[in-house]
């Protein structure tokens, strides 16, 4: 007997994530049908995805009373035993699934998973019946995402990749695979903050949900902004040459105030430092990225910090070298007001984001 309109239905909504509404329409099923071994299975399902794992336990015990070789209900019985944490338990449902219908890849996958849990020391079963459930499910993501979990727990590489290739083939919108291929684009020797914060909202636009793709790109973004700091430090090293802040020892130091054109000189290198080092590279990047500065300095204590002192040290070298300066007092105090917040902490806020 096929599942009721009603119920299928409510299997839809679960399947979208709609956990709230499939509960209530099952709900509504129940009191009109308390015998329906279907709704309660679909009910356990909605109690699990609402976090309720004890309740959907006995949905699924109520829904294999009523039919007691109902291969979903055993699925949905071992799901929840797995989030209680009786894995012995969790395993004998889903291989009596199995042994219901061999070619159900549910049952198959979980029980992969369970195994990781179980037997880690021992990967033949696990991978076996992750492929298995790939065999029977070639076009079901799920499958795939169980094949990468074991396969990169076991340390099978080639066998992780062709999983995320296939994801990617199935969805190119999948959290998972967008995650894992995006990360190792970023992860190559060479690639530049500003390139990895463009992978990374590249890859947040094809998976928005993927919270590892968020704080990759935060930390994209902050090593940028750390970098600035070296943009304002060399700023500052040419406003004191220019003014020749510490004259050395036994050589005639600059005449005071120094010349007009060469302190515009200088500003204008100084321009160029910030307009190839920073702004183009800004004006490059995509809107997402853009939009996760502005959102980091808002958000957070360090990524303030940091521009600050680039802000900083890149108002002492302007300072520095605008001021027709005549005694070289106040410049070495600019220079050393620049300099002194940097080195304080530049070699320990690395990993603050």
């Amino acid at each position: 007997m096929s599942p009721h309109p009603q119920v299928q239905r409510a299997s839809l909504l679960y399947e979208m994530a709609r956990d709230d509404e499939a509960y209530e329409l099952i709900g509504r099923r129940l009191a009109e049908a308390p015998d329906d071994h279907h709704a309660w299975s679909v009910l356990g399902q909605c109690l699990i995805g609402l976090g309720r794992p004890s309740e959907a336990l006995a949905a699924a015990v109520e829904s294999l009373r009523l039919e007691p070789l109902y291969l979903e209900a055993h699925f949905v019985r071992g799901v929840a035993l797995r989030h209680l944490g009786r894995l012995k338990e969790a395993e004998a449902a889903q291989r009596e699934a199995i042994r219901i219908d061999p070619y159900a890849w549910g049952p198959r996958r979980h029980l992969a998973e369970l195994l990781l849990e179980l037997v880690p020391e021992r990967p033949e079963e696990a991978l076996e019946q992750a492929h298995a459930a790939v065999r029977v499910g070639p076009d079901a993501t799920y499958t795939w995402q169980t094949m990468y979990k074991v396969a990169s727990f076991h340390e099978r590489a080639e066998l992780a990749d062709e999983a995320v290739r296939e994801l990617i083939r199935i969805d190119p919108t999948h959290s998972l695979a967008v995650t894992v291929s995006t990360e190792r684009e970023a992860a190559r020797p060479g690639t530049s903050a500003a390139e990895a914060a463009d992978m990374y909202a590249s890859g947040l636009a094809a998976a928005p949900d993927s919270d590892a793709l968020r704080t990759n790109l935060d930390k994209a973004v902050y090593r940028m902004l750390r970098g600035t700091r070296w943009l304002a430090l060399l700023c500052l090293v040419m406003a004191g040459v220019t003014l020749d802040v510490f004259p050395t020892d036994g050589e005639e130091p600059k005449e005071l105030p120094i010349h007009l054109g060469t302190r515009l000189w200088a500003l204008a290198l100084m321009a160029a430092v910030w307009g190839f080092g920073a702004l183009r590279r800004y004006l490059r990047m995509r809107t997402g990225a853009k939009l996760t500065v502005r959102d980091l300095v808002r958000r957070l204590f360090w990524p303030r910090v940091v521009l600050g002192q680039a802000v900083l040290a890149t108002l002492c070298a302007l300072l520095i070298v605008l001021v027709p300066w005549t005694d070289r007092t106040i410049p070495q105090v600019l220079f050393w007001l620049g300099l002194v917040p940097n080195l304080l902490s530049i070699t320990h806020d690395r990993d603050k984001v």
